[in-house]
């Protein structure tokens, strides 16, 4: 998305470098680390810049080109977007869309009646905000959660179904209802945890 290329480490001398990076990271600071009774991680944050201007003063050496090869970004680079886990789901003939256990149903619009059987893309952003693209544009949903459980507080006072709406209530909380692993949002949050602009009020 950020037209950026992976240049591998083809030859010993490149790789070299790399080993010898992870073994100051993973040798040499946590020893000084220890010399300093740093044990936590906000006090190594602290040390961490005094550590790179020792090692960097000891061991860094100019490049061989100082010409800086880093580049702005473009107005059309989206750097939010590209920092976001993305996955394909199918559109049901329904309009909606299942992701982590959640049903996405998609406003009925001119954009989205066309959308059945074709492929979109969830972006699962690390706060926990999630759209649903499609060729880059943004669809409006809203959600139903199928993790959500029945509240004792819902339950209609009448003899029998209280009685086995009680005996519901203790089956969901005695099986493990959980997200899928790779999602980066926390657990625990329902259909509130979506970016609320895009649901229906």
């Amino acid at each position: 998305d950020l037209n950026i290329d992976i240049i591998c480490a083809n030859t010993p001398q490149a790789k070299g470098r790399v080993e010898r990076s992870n073994r100051t990271l993973q040798d040499r600071l946590v020893k000084e680390l220890r010399l300093a009774g740093i044990s936590t991680m906000e006090d190594a944050n602290v040390f961490v810049p005094t550590f790179l201007a020792a090692h960097n003063a000891r061991f860094a050496k100019p490049p061989r080109n100082p010409k800086n090869a880093h580049r702005p970004l473009a107005p059309n680079d989206d750097l939010d977007g590209a920092n976001c886990i993305k996955n394909k789901r199918t559109v049901s003939a329904s309009l909606t869309v299942l992701y982590d256990r959640v049903i996405f149903i998609l406003e009925n619009s001119e954009a989205t009646r066309g959308l059945a059987r074709k492929r979109v893309t969830v972006c699962d952003y690390p706060d926990g905000r999630l759209e649903i693209r499609y060729n880059g544009e943004k669809l409006a949903y809203r959600t139903f959660d199928k993790v959500r459980q029945v509240s004792r507080s819902e339950i209609v006072e009448n003899k029998r179904l209280s009685e086995v709406l009680g005996i519901i209530r203790q089956q969901q909380l005695s099986r493990e209802l959980k997200r899928t692993s790779g999602a980066p949002r926390r657990r625990g949050q329902g259909p509130n945890m979506f970016n609320p602009l895009l649901q229906r009020k």
